[in-house]
This record gives structure tokens, sequence and C-alpha cells, in this order.
């Protein structure tokens, strides 16, 4: 039996003028024909959302499309050569795509080949629209990461409205654990949608893995790596050589004191305790982990103090104590950035000796190298209005292919690591 709903033609015509729409956004947007976008984006158009339109069979987006149209013919020794691009070709693109980064186009929307705009734009060598996708996708994360401290905002007044009207057995009830974890979805001016995380989620936790489910499972613990019960990296050898550089720069002589938040396979505290520590306080929330490290004996290590749970919970009693440290690390597992966020601004504070130095495990959004790109420039705005200074060394990273064998998700694919050393402002 025919369904006569698909042979109706108002339906087919529909589809058609769509797709004609579709394609006259994309053709507008590869000349870089502004004046013609404007019209189709605010007026012509009957598309709702224009400047965000993909075509069907590359996906390409109108950012797309604005920078493909530079790409100049080119075989594999001359790809991505920059010398090779229209100067003029570049600048008319360069003004497109500003005009649809207003107009709401979302910087890390992926084509058919994976490839976000700015992706498209590194490939082929076109670094002043590289840069503007990534400055897009700075203040496209900023702004989420404020709205997410708007929602906490209203979620607390929900709270008291509530404990107020006499609710108060469930306020109660419900702990801090109970709690769903702050989901940090902003690794991603523009308008802000759903779609803009598509790219980038959670740039500094893979977005399947939570932290609180994270620390039910189980975990596989060998000697070169350490994996979820859903074959996610929680840490893997490799990492030594970055361990090893950030363990000398932020203890470079013995007698210092040293907090690490995140053992792990005990990669840089095994670096720490060679540079002899006064003090060496390890923080770690995962049982598995907690066993392993009395199994190799970290609880009798020469000054080692073990904190047993969540950093959230710990530290708050140490900067109660008055403790404060010559160096401090962070490297932990399925947290996102505004939990990264709120250990510098809320608790390193407390912590660091006026004179002292701070680094962290520098993975935030490492799976793509404009996610890379973009939360380095958000994470050194947040620190500096935490008051903090950060100096930033780029170490080359080998190829990495066989590491992930047996590894659901490559965690890392970019080409140079990123150390940073933080200390406070003058």
């Amino acid at each position: 039996m025919t369904d006569a709903a698909t042979n109706d033609p108002k339906i087919h015509l529909t589809e058609i003028d769509v797709d004609l729409d579709v394609q006259e956004i994309l053709l507008a947007a590869s000349q870089h024909d502004i004046a013609k976008l404007r019209r189709l984006c605010r007026t012509e158009s009957s598309l709702p959302d224009a400047a965000n339109v993909k075509d069907s069979e590359t996906g390409y987006t109108p950012l797309h499309a604005a920078i493909a149209a530079c790409e100049a013919d080119e075989d594999e020794t001359t790809k991505g050569d920059a010398s090779r691009l229209d100067e003029s070709l570049l600048n008319s693109a360069a003004e497109t795509v500003r005009f649809l980064l207003q107009e709401g186009a979302i910087w890390n929307d992926l084509d058919n080949k994976n490839e976000t705009p700015g992706c498209l734009a590194r490939r082929i060598g076109a670094s002043e629209l590289y840069e503007l996708i990534v400055d897009a996708g700075v203040r496209a994360e900023m702004l989420m990461n404020r709205l997410d401290e708007y929602d906490v905002l209203s979620d607390d007044d929900d709270e008291e409205a509530e404990e107020g009207e006499g609710d108060t057995d469930k306020e109660t009830e419900q702990t801090s654990e109970d709690k769903p974890a702050e989901d940090d979805s902003a690794p991603e001016l523009v308008e802000v949608t759903t779609e803009q995380t598509n790219a980038s989620d959670n740039a500094l936790v893979n977005p399947e893995v939570e932290n609180r489910g994270y620390l039910s499972s189980s975990l596989s613990i060998n000697n070169d790596r350490i994996l979820d019960s859903d074959q996610n990296g929680v840490m893997m050898r490799w990492e030594s050589d970055i361990m090893l550089k950030s363990a000398k720069a932020l203890l470079p002589r013995p007698g210092l004191k040293v907090l690490n938040i995140g053992h792990g396979m005990g990669i840089v505290d095994g670096f720490f305790q060679d540079q002899a520590p006064a003090e060496h306080h390890i923080v770690e929330a995962h049982p598995s982990v907690l066993a392993d490290m009395k199994a190799k004996g970290w609880d009798t290590k020469p000054g080692v103090t073990i904190h047993q749970g969540r950093w959230q919970d710990v530290l708050p009693g140490l900067v109660a104590e008055g403790a404060t440290f010559d160096a401090i690390y962070y490297d932990t597992f399925a947290e996102s950035y505004a939990d990264f966020r709120e250990f510098f601004s809320e608790q390193v504070i407390g912590l660091l000796e006026q004179e002292g130095k701070w680094g962290f495990f520098n993975g935030m959004g490492a799976d793509r190298q404009i996610s890379y790109d973009v939360y380095q420039k958000v994470a050194e705005m947040d620190l500096f209005e935490a008051g903090f200074d950060v100096e930033w060394e780029d170490i080359p990273v080998p190829k990495l292919e066989g590491e992930w064998e047996g590894v659901r998700r490559a965690y890392w694919v970019v080409d140079n690591y990123r150390l940073p050393l933080c200390r406070f402002m003058d």
C-alpha cells in the first residue's frame, strides 16, 4: 500500500525549496557575498537558523564554505602552505567569517569529515581564519561558563525558596554526593544552542564519563596504563616525560612541601619523591588506586601523607588547618572545567605559599587542536581573573598511534603539550 502523504507534491516541493535555500546560502558564503548573506539570513530565507544550515553531502556549514573557498589547488608536498593562498580571497573570507559569527554561526560544528571550520582553516594554512574561529570559541566558552555559574546561583535560590516553604526533609536528605555532577558543556558570542557542544563537549573530561560513576567503577591498573571499566584511558605511561618536567619545574630543590591532587599511576608523585620534599601530600579518591598505593608502600614513603577522598572534601580541611605548600599539582579524571576553575579560584589561593608555584596536567580539549587552543586561552583568562600569572612551555609529544590499542578513545592527538607553570601575580 502506498502512503498518500509521501506522494503529496506540496511536501516534495517544500523539501526542494528548503534545499535550494540551503544551497543559496552556502553559495553566497563560498563567494563571500556578505550583502546577499545578510538578506538571506535576515529577510529572504525561510530557514530559521540560516547561519547554521548544512549541505547534505559534505556537512559544510556557511563557515565551512567560506573557509573552503580559500583552499588552493595543491599536491601533498604543498599541503597547508599559506603562501599559496590568495591574500585578497583570505581578506574577504575573514569578513565573511566575522559576519557569520555575528549571525550566530556555531564555531565548532562538524562536517562529514569530522572537521570544524577551524580544523579546515588550519589544514589549508589559513592562520588568520583559524584565529578568528579560535577567538569565537573562546567567547562562546567564556559565555557558557558564566551561564553555568548563573544556573548554580539560580539552583541555590530555588533551594532557599523550598526551605522557606517548609520542605526541609528533601533538602536534608539530598547531600552534595546525591546531587548530579555539574555538567560543563562549555567546551563549546554567538547564539548559545545545545549544538555548540558537538565538537568538544567537556574539554577536560570525556563527556561519557561522570566523576561519581568513575569513582564507583572498577579500574584496570597495569604498568603502562590505567583504564576504567569502559576502557577509557585514565592515565598512561607516555605522560612520563611531561610529568618529569612538571615535577622539576615545581620542586627545583629538596626540602619543599608539595601537594598532588590525583595519584593515578604515581608517575608525578614518583618524580616528586626524587626531589626529596620535606612534606608530600597526596589526595586520591578512587578505592582501587588507594589500594594499589598501599600495596606499593606509598603510605610508608618519606614525608608522604595520603588523604583519602575527593579534593572537594579534603582541601577545605587543609585550608582550615592553615596548611600551605610550595608546590601544588592537579591531575584528576572525569571532572569538568567548572571543577578545575573552582579548584584554582577557591582552593589554591588558600593553600599555596606566596612564592609558591602550581601546575596541572594540561589535557583540556587535547583530542582536537582547535579545542586545545581555545581552552588554553579560556584557562589563561580565568587564571588571570583568579590572580595568577601563567607561563607556557611547549613540549613536543611523540606519535602515539600504538599507545591507543585497547583504549576506547584517544584523549591526545595534538603535536605539542603546553606545560603550565602558575604563580601569584606580583
